[in-house]
């Protein structure tokens, strides 16, 4: 007798079944489609493969005309600038005929007879930078500062008894390179007004002077960094 009370139990479960079908499918196939269309299907995919591919070439074709331009040197017109201006800009190693100015402190014998006044006694920052700016002005075309190349972003910057250059601390004597026109970068420095009281300096004190001309000079590219650190406005 189970199997009396066991059909109503099928049926009403078929009839559920059967209506949640109905409602999933909203009165459709639920596999309507699977099969109908499998050439419309290939087909589609073939020209979604066909478009890729060409795609594909039309990109290889372009890296290869790159690569070419790159070797060729044709490349980006904002890099051909940037490699024309790579020499004036002190990325390129030179040598030329020149200058070299040498800053040195005053003797220690001095220094110890001046006690804690020994300001005037020593080179600073803006003595360095004096130099340099005399020699840009007299038509200097390389610098370079304890053989360090100098460019547009170099600072000088006195830290205690020693001078900064980038990054790096240097102590006297300090020796300032420049290949140019000589007559006029040692005319301009003679005619500084800062250098002109300097040099008065060295006749009183003792500072440390050196002018020599040189023949042949060889100065280094620059290969630090030239990403510049800037302010930024404070996020509230």
């Amino acid at each position: 007798m189970a199997w009396r009370l066991l059909a109503p139990t099928v049926f009403v479960l078929a009839g559920v079944l059967f209506v949640t079908s109905m409602v999933s499918s909203q009165g459709t196939d639920l596999r309507a489609g699977r099969y109908d269309d499998l050439d419309g299907l290939a087909n589609s995919q073939a020209r979604d493969l066909a478009a890729i591919r060409t795609r594909a070439e039309a990109l290889d074709a372009e890296v290869t005309r790159l690569s070419r331009d790159l070797r060729t040197g044709s490349s980006d017109p904002a890099e051909r600038a940037a490699n024309r201006l790579s020499g004036p800009a002190g990325l390129k190693p030179v040598t030329g005929p020149g200058v070299t100015i040498t800053l040195d402190d005053a003797p220690d014998e001095a220094l110890q007879a001046a006690g804690d006044d020994v300001s005037e006694l020593l080179v600073h920052q803006q003595d360095i930078q004096a130099v340099v700016n005399a020699l840009w002005a007299g038509g200097a075309e390389a610098m370079t500062i304890q053989g360090q190349r100098v460019i547009a972003t170099t600072g000088i910057k006195c830290v205690g008894n020693t001078v900064v250059l980038h990054g790096v601390p240097y102590s006297p004597p300090y020796r300032i390179s420049a290949i140019g026109p000589i007559a006029a970068m040692l005319s301009s420095v003679n005619s500084s007004p800062y250098i002109q009281f300097y040099l008065e300096v060295v006749h009183q004190s003792g500072l440390g002077w050196d002018v020599k001309v040189e023949r042949s000079l060889t100065m280094p590219g620059y290969d630090g960094s030239t990403e510049l650190d800037y302010a930024r406005p404070a996020t509230s």
